[in-house]
């Protein structure tokens, strides 16, 4: 086994991880969403996640792939009891989606492409944009929009209010084509940044949380 290869590939992995998202500030930003390589017929990765199970953690659900998920299966239950409380406790740990696109942020394009996650009143507002026949496919290298986000948190409030808008004129990705492509096939994929963990090891988790 070579340890010097795994250990550099860990490094890798968790400085992909640490360096690959973007959050919006409160104020105005200007974002380009690419093309995703790893499916180029979607930009949009749609993922499940469980937040209320470990703390300070984040626990991807493997229903982001289809398959069963215990947690989902025991939150179904309390759902189903008919207690109130039980309910209640069942919407908490099921999974939650987060949508998440690979996009280059105007003014930080030396950072290379990062991944935006939101939630689904911003998801539902960039597929209305892609739907409307005067924007079409934001996402073209040539032909493709800007987004403007705006992002403001309110006194009191929790979480900020985000709000998206197309620039109304189409822009090339980049002026340097050579960039725009390098951009594109350097994005990192989801896939190594989260891990699904397995049926039994995410039922352990579910049953740790029910003996707290």
């Amino acid at each position: 086994m070579d340890i010097d290869a795994i250990k550099s590939r860990l490094n890798q992995l968790q400085n992909t991880t640490t360096n690959s998202f973007w959050k919006p500030q409160p104020g105005k930003t200007q974002i380009r969403i690419v093309p995703y390589k790893f499916n180029k017929a979607n930009p949009f990765s749609e993922l499940f996640f469980h937040y209320s199970l470990v703390p300070n953690k984040t626990v991807l659900s493997p229903l982001s792939f289809g398959r069963p998920d215990p947690v989902q299966q025991f939150a179904d239950k309390l759902k189903a009891s008919g207690n109130k409380d039980e309910w209640i406790q069942g919407k908490r740990i099921e999974p939650k989606m987060r949508t998440f696109a690979p996009v280059i942020v105007r003014g930080e394009e030396n950072e290379g492409v990062k991944f935006w996650g939101f939630g689904k009143t911003v998801y539902q507002e960039l597929l209305s944009i892609i739907a409307d026949p005067d924007y079409g496919d934001i996402t073209d290298p040539k032909t493709g929009r800007d987004i403007k986000v705006s992002c403001v948190k309110q006194p009191g409030r929790k979480w900020a209010m985000t709000e998206v808008r197309p620039r109304g004129k189409e822009s090339n990705l980049s002026d340097n084509s050579e960039q725009a492509s390098e951009w594109i096939g350097n994005i990192p994929s989801l896939d190594d940044i989260y891990q699904c963990k397995s049926y039994d090891e995410l039922s352990k988790i579910v049953n740790d949380w029910i003996s707290e």
